[in-house]
């Protein structure tokens, strides 16, 4: 509702302690971000009517005030989910899994198919992700490692106040194949502003080292949305293509989004958000 503002809490469960936020009234919409992020993520619930949605960002093990501890695979940070719910008196909620929450999104609904309600896979990693022998995992290795992202979050936000167009600008390369150009300057405040959130945590490191995610997908039965960027250049087209094989009841939306990976920036995003809205009311 007009007015409201976000509040943090953590909730301490028989499974360990969960951070998390939640706003808003009607359909429970519950949000597992992507790596590095956290309870604060905005940026994919830009759109909802918090009069028709009740919005609610745990931050996934190992992110946040959300520890890592015995909760590190996605069937065992699924259940640590379902104490939240519980919690707040829901007896379901609609998924919304954005980047590397897919995971535990995909465990969560082939695990408590009666507390989903339905599924959105937005970006979402759907099967192993980043092979060790590769050059982004290498890189992400170095860059984001418990001991030094820290350092690393802190240079990257020194240069996105120093120099905003030239980072929105190195981001984009990461997140999307499209052909460098001109960026509208409410794209680069909108990417800026979650950079500014984001921190690696022990979470990013236990995202990219799962094992076994593709053995999971084959027990989801309920309704899912996949919606991908044929542009993604941080999570493969090939994820999406994996979870409408594997998902008997879903249906994938393609999108020719400039941002890729990032389908909740720009003018194309609009799209993006009403064959949400329009899945979830369904």
């Amino acid at each position: 509702m007009r007015g409201q503002r976000y509040a943090v809490e953590v909730l301490e469960t028989r499974l360990g302690w969960i951070e998390y936020c939640s706003i808003g009234e009607g359909t429970p919409v519950l949000f597992l971000h992507g790596g590095h992020s956290n309870c604060n993520e905005r940026l994919c619930l830009i759109g909802f009517d918090r009069e028709k949605y009740q919005l609610i960002v745990p931050s996934r093990p190992g992110y946040g005030n959300t520890p890592l501890d015995n909760n590190r695979t996605p069937r065992e940070a699924a259940a640590l989910i379902t104490e939240l719910i519980n919690y707040l008196g829901l007896e379901s909620v609609v998924l919304y899994a954005i980047s590397a929450g897919g995971p535990t999104a995909i465990a969560f609904a082939a695990s408590f198919p009666g507390m989903t309600r339905k599924l959105i896979l937005a970006s979402a990693v759907t099967k192993e992700w980043l092979n060790k022998n590769e050059r982004m995992y290498r890189v992400a290795s170095l860059m984001f490692r418990p001991a030094i992202q820290g350092y690393s979050w802190t240079l990257i936000r020194a240069m996105s106040r120093l120099f905003p167009s030239i980072t929105a600008k190195q981001f984009l390369r990461q997140f999307s194949s499209v052909k460098p150009h001109p960026l509208e300057k409410r794209d680069r405040h909108e990417l800026i502003a979650a950079l500014n959130r984001y921190a690696s945590n022990e979470g990013f490191m236990n995202d990219i080292n799962q094992q076994g995610v593709d053995e999971m997908i084959a027990e989801v039965n309920c309704p899912t949305l996949i919606i991908h960027s044929a542009h993604d250049n941080s999570v493969p087209i090939d994820h999406a293509l994996f979870a409408k094989r594997m998902i008997e009841n879903s249906r994938i939306e393609i999108l020719q989004n400039e941002w890729g990976h990032l389908i909740w920036i720009g003018s194309d995003s609009e799209e993006a958000f009403r064959k949400v809205e329009q899945f979830i009311g369904e």
